[in-house]
């Protein structure tokens, strides 16, 4: 499939300065030097044509309506469930549940998992997760009075590897629940073998591929995690988009998180029955337009050499962490400080510069950037800081970014020398 202009040939287009063409934020919005692509990515205008598309010539709700018009519209719904299948690796398009995010679909399986515990059973996360990875587990541990244990980090921000494997032999854990790649530091768990250490001990696995699925790319049947969840707004795609994918089984055993239209068989007076995976668990009218729009998105993604990527991303750590140490009073953080793996993400902190007072220095510069704790509290707490500033990339950043990046850095340190 014809993904962008640069790929009419069958050439794999390349990342970087001339593929913002491709991105009407660059060409018609604001433009400027994003480096917030872990909190959204900038859509380019083949999803936005595609959304604009399916809102206009195919409006009409899915699975309902006896008429062409709905019956194009669920094609192209159920299309994009054969299109994330295949993204992704699945076996199975039943097996792509759609939902609003990866947060929503952490929560379906947190709450439609609810009966299969028993009291004192346990939860394993590392402390790397994004809040969207804890906080339903707790609320889960809540109420069924459940254990919630965390895989320790080192210093540099990597997993510690010997305490996950700790804890999965101690703690019999009957869930694990880890990032493919983190959001805060840009970590690369060995994923491939922490899945095998939690199943090898009988633990179901779920993986937030929230940053991954962009950056990384996933074959779930290859990885062998039962669940597997990412939001379409992180992959170029629209908003208000996620999938969960799940292993049959496991989805089977699974109870809706929503009642209501299209995800039963039937509904008497006297109760109601289930309609089949995946469809029980996609209550009410769908984001069919934003769904239709997300398998553009997969398309787009799909356009790009998985290498190109992965070189293009790491060659922009790369400099970004050699401007960081050039800049005095910089303090970088993540695994790459000390030569270990990291991806697309890198935080640092400024000496008697707050990070929210240097992104709107940088603002003035028309940088973006994020400051904070980025929903990852326990990460940030484990390296003895509160708030970092945060760059991410995507296929439209570029060296130049950085170059701008170092101006707004000298700048927050005159304003603020002392």
């Amino acid at each position: 499939m014809i993904t962008s202009k640069s790929d009419i040939h069958g050439v794999k287009p390349v990342p970087g300065e001339s593929l913002r063409k491709l991105f009407p934020f660059f060409t018609e919005g604001p433009g400027g030097c994003y480096l917030d692509s872990a909190a959204t990515t900038q859509k380019p205008l083949v999803v936005l044509n595609a959304l604009r598309h399916a809102l206009v010539h195919t409006n009409a709700n899915v699975h309902r309506g006896a008429y062409r018009l709905s019956a194009e519209a669920s094609e192209q719904y159920d299309l994009t469930r054969t299109k994330i299948a295949s993204l992704i690796g699945a076996r199975s398009p039943s097996s792509i549940v759609f939902v609003r995010g990866a947060t929503e679909a952490i929560n379906l399986v947190a709450a439609g998992s609810d009966s299969l515990w028993s009291s004192g059973d346990t939860i394993l996360l590392s402390l790397l997760e994004h809040h969207s990875n804890i906080v339903p587990w707790q609320m889960l541990a809540k109420r069924r009075g459940l254990n919630v244990a965390f895989a320790d980090i080192r210093e540099d921000g990597s997993l510690d590897v010997d305490d996950f494997r700790s804890k999965v032999r101690t703690l019999k854990p009957k869930l694990v629940a880890i990032t493919q790649l983190a959001n805060s530091l840009g970590t690369v768990p060995p994923l491939a073998e922490l899945v095998a250490l939690a199943k090898d001990a009988g633990a179901q696995v779920l993986v937030d591929g929230a940053q991954g699925i962009t950056h990384l790319g996933v074959h779930v049947e290859d990885l062998g995690c039962d669940y597997y969840v990412f939001s379409g707004h992180k992959m170029y795609g629209p908003t208000g988009i996620g999938v969960l994918y799940g292993r049959p089984e496991r989805l089977e055993k699974l109870y809706p998180l929503m009642g209501g239209g299209d995800m039963i068989s039937f509904v008497s007076t006297d109760g109601f029955g289930l309609a089949e995976v995946p469809q029980r668990f996609e209550a009410g009218t769908p984001a069919f337009p934003e769904a239709i729009a997300l398998g553009t998105a997969a398309d787009f993604l799909s356009g790009f050499s998985r290498k190109a990527i992965l070189d293009h991303e790491q060659a922009l750590l790369e400099s970004a962490l050699e401007m960081l140490r050039g800049e005095p009073g910089v303090t970088p953080y993540g695994p790459a400080t000390r030569g270990g793996h990291q991806a697309a993400v890198i935080s640092f902190s400024i000496d008697r510069v707050h990070p929210h007072d240097f992104a709107t220095i940088a603002d003035t510069h028309n940088v973006q950037v994020r400051a904070g704790n980025h929903c990852a509290m326990p990460t940030l707490r484990r390296l003895g800081v509160q708030a970092t500033v945060r760059l991410s990339f995507g296929l439209y950043s570029t060296k130049g970014d950085l170059q701008a990046v170092s101006q707004a850095i000298k700048e927050a340190r005159r304003l603020f020398s002392a």
